[in-house]
């Protein structure tokens, strides 16, 4: 779960940020990507998406009606999002200097922020899936109806952030500061105490990352399509429709994390084990990392483009902060 340590080369996966101790066969491609492509990229990422999901929370606090499901777990997505942006100005440092000047306390702390807002954006949207069967698939059965009671909603989304620091926690506890070889220079990467628990974070990466939530959305919108498309209420199909589109760019942008982290623990196990092997991955994890990170921002436009309310929502919370920039931009006032 090296991967939150992305910029040398990732923060998540199990390649050690220090990657010139590391590999002596380190290409200088490497080197200038991480230390000048993944600065930049993720200091847009961190911009964009703090702006898009600060607007999200706004909304949502600002013109919550009620204790909607759906709405609190978009809220704690948009929350989770955060998170993990927090953590990219300190990987773009790192990037930069290739040396942790932030101290022990610090690394945990960023490795903590990205891990939470990494497992809380899977978490949150299989929650959104199965509250979205829930209400479709068994709008009568009363035993589903009563998960949706205030009291029960706010223990789901406790709940929720419980599991994403149980999965979390061995990283934020394995990620340490060292010396490295050059003098007064100090890295930030998980330090495994043996092979078996390296293997481990990537296996749970992969289940939890990718086969959980995958089968459990696979599953949900098999039943919950075919009942969508024998009505004709365009509220279900809308509110299905951006859940939709939200799981569906997660797994675009992740799956090759996903799929990358996996050839790694093929390497780790003896498998691909020639240097080309380890260079090529380790330019892999960079470039699919750098691919998964832009997710962050993005769910705020989908938002905008898939959600009609929200877009409403959107654009008379601008035109209240910025009249004289947004002032003259329409709203459908009925749909909000």
């Amino acid at each position: 779960m090296d991967i939150k340590m992305v910029m040398i080369p990732e923060n998540y996966s199990d390649y050690d940020k220090n990657l010139d101790e590391y590999s002596p066969h380190i290409t200088t491609d490497i080197k200038a990507f991480r230390q000048v492509f993944l600065p930049i990229l993720y200091s847009i990422v961190f911009i964009v998406g703090f702006i898009g999901n600060g607007l999200v929370v706004c909304v949502l606090v600002k013109y919550h009606k009620k204790s909607n499901m759906s709405d609190l777990c978009l809220f704690n997505l948009a929350l989770s999002d955060l998170l993990f942006l927090l953590s990219l100005p300190f990987w773009a440092h790192y990037a930069t200097t290739t040396q942790w000047i932030f101290g022990s306390f610090m690394c945990h702390a960023v490795t903590a922020l990205y891990m939470l807002g990494f497992y809380g954006s899977i978490f949150f949207m299989i929650l959104m899936t199965v509250d979205r069967y829930a209400v479709i698939v068994h709008t009568y059965n009363s035993l589903f109806s009563k998960y949706r009671s205030v009291r029960a909603i706010i223990a789901l989304i406790l709940f929720t952030w419980t599991l994403s620091l149980v999965a979390s926690l061995p990283n934020i506890i394995f990620s340490q500061t060292s010396m490295s070889n050059k003098p007064n220079v100090w890295t930030c990467s998980l330090k495994y105490p043996n092979l078996k628990w390296r293997l481990f974070s990537y296996i749970e990466l992969n289940i939890l990352g990718l086969i959980i939530p995958l089968s459990v959305m696979v599953f949900c919108y098999s039943r919950i399509i075919p009942i969508l498309m024998s009505m004709k209420s365009q509220k279900k199909h809308k509110a299905v429709r951006l859940i939709l589109v939200l799981v569906s760019v997660f797994f675009l942008f992740w799956t090759p994390y996903n799929i990358v982290i996996f050839l790694n623990y093929l390497h780790y196990l003896g498998y691909m084990s020639t240097n080309q092997w380890h260079q090529d991955l380790n330019m892999a994890i960079q470039w699919v990392e750098s691919i998964a990170f832009t997710h962050c921002c993005l769910n705020p436009i989908i938002y905008a483009f898939v959600g009609q309310r929200f877009r409403n929502l959107f654009l008379k919370i601008l035109k209240e902060w910025f009249p004289l920039c947004f002032g003259q931009c329409p709203t459908a006032e009925s749909e909000l």
